[in-house]
């Protein structure tokens, strides 16, 4: 397991040996450790320096840790908080996960759950720094919109969107569907000189062949039957701003040589129209679709892709950026409490193990969907793991033979996700995790090791 030595962490238990215990486990691992008594000692130590990551008993002799757990988040000192409580006492748990701590730690527990916990936290926990940082890089929140991922492949795509908005240069997105490809235009809109004037989006595989030229480059009254009043395109809609073709592999052959022209000469005609018509607009393109293969195949033109593909993005699906789960939930969690009118609490950790074991097909829409269901169902105790979509509750839950995918399968995500999922069944025991995937405890811990999930050792 990955260590970062500069990660502080603040061990809060009164039980001296087990205080002892926890300190030097963590010392050991790499971690810089404090350590105190109570949550009185627990507050001074916060106020002489905040830690990355504080580890506090439930029940302690006067204020517990839920007090502390309150001040902590009250003041928004943005530290992970870990619980530990006695299997007994799991309301416990579930009250401190409302009250927004980030995960809780059954007692008794063995070195590598501790280890498991606090390497999740911290991992979270960075990336929300990162992000809040490249935002402060990249510009302020109205500008970068709602992009939300502290990933290198995001932290990758923010530099890009950075250098290429100052331009005017045409750019093609491109991606899965559900990656987020208009929110990535949108962005590179509002980043841009273009910023205060229009933003035009138009889905080319939903308009008809027959109106998509007009609703591009509008019409004179009279072109064709039903022109009954001269009508602007897009293109004139978007003087000025940036229009967006999606689904540009849907276009009709004949259009695509019209738009080339267009690109090279910022110049369009109206249908019915006998003069040409300036027009000022960046245009940015975005297909789901592998546009060399089409142009290989002869259904795109090849000097059109070349035109479009002058400043390429290609945005990554989500189950290849898997860390940016936790924050994107978050960030949806809270939009979709807001706009339904509901108090929720924070995500368990149970959901987002779930949600981090998830492939995502559907990608970011996928993920915002789900999580707005668990907000729509969720009852006064809180979201519920059995809220999520059938396909999120977990494989492992179903009867019946199991099925290969037609499309194949990826064996190493599976083997991944099924660890996961073994260890979090067994509360990061590793011994009963071996035991409900019937692997030897040997074989167990080279699994663990092989997916950086553990260490490898017996502890």
């Amino acid at each position: 397991m990955a260590v970062d030595p500069s990660v502080s962490i603040l061990v809060v238990e009164d039980e001296q040996a087990q205080r002892k215990l926890i300190v030097e486990i963590l010392e050991r691992a790499g971690h810089e450790l404090r350590a105190a008594a109570d949550v009185d000692q627990a507050l001074e130590a916060i106020g002489d320096e905040v830690p990355d990551l504080i580890l506090c008993d439930w029940r302690m002799p006067g204020r517990d840790g839920g007090e502390l757990l309150k001040d902590v988040r009250q003041r928004g000192l943005g530290c992970g908080f870990i619980v530990m409580t006695a299997y007994g006492s799991i309301a416990h748990a579930v009250e401190a996960i409302r009250l927004g701590a980030d995960d809780y730690l059954g007692k008794p527990f063995e070195r590598e759950a501790l280890l498991l916990a606090v390497h999740r936290v911290i991992r979270t926990h960075r990336l929300e720094r990162e992000n809040r940082r490249l935002r402060e890089v990249v510009g302020d929140e109205n500008r970068f919109g709602r992009l939300i991922g502290g990933t290198p492949v995001m932290q990758r795509l923010y530099r890009t969107i950075e250098k290429v908005a100052a331009t005017d240069a045409t750019v093609l997105i491109v991606g899965e569907s559900g990656t987020g490809k208009e929110l990535v235009a949108r962005t590179l809109h509002r980043s841009s000189r273009r910023g205060d004037a229009a933003f035009v989006a138009v889905n080319c595989a939903a308009i008809p062949e027959t109106l998509i030229e007009s609703e591009l480059f509008g019409h004179e009254k009279g072109a064709f039957t039903g022109a009954h009043r001269r009508r602007e395109g897009k293109f004139e809609e978007a003087n000025g701003g940036t229009l967006l073709l999606d689904e540009i592999a849907s276009m009709p052959m004949p259009l695509q040589a019209t738009l080339l022209r267009v690109l090279q000469e910022r110049k369009i005609s109206r249908l019915g129209g006998s003069g040409e018509i300036d027009v000022d607009v960046r245009v940015v393109a975005a297909s789901n679709r592998d546009l060399p293969q089409l142009v290989a195949d002869g259904r795109f033109r090849e000097d059109l892709y070349y035109r479009l593909n002058v400043v390429p993005i290609e945005l990554p699906p989500l189950r290849d950026r898997r860390d940016d789960v936790p924050l994107l939930a978050k960030a949806f969690l809270e939009q979709a409490a807001a706009r339904h009118g509901r108090e929720v609490g924070a995500l368990p950790p149970t959901v987002i193990r779930r949600l981090m074991d998830h492939g995502w097909p559907g990608n970011v829409r996928e993920l915002a969907n789900a999580v707005e269901r668990l907000v729509l169902l969720a009852e006064d105790d809180g979201l519920d793991i059995n809220d999520l979509p059938p396909a999120l509750r977990g494989d492992a839950d179903r009867t019946g033979p199991i099925r290969l995918p037609s499309e194949g399968l990826d064996w190493e995500a599976m083997e991944e996700s099924l660890l996961r999922q073994a260890l979090d069944r067994a509360a990061g025991t590793r011994a009963a995790a071996a035991r409900l995937l019937g692997l030897t405890y040997k074989a167990f811990l080279y699994r663990l090791e092989k997916h950086d999930l553990g260490d490898g050792q017996s502890g």
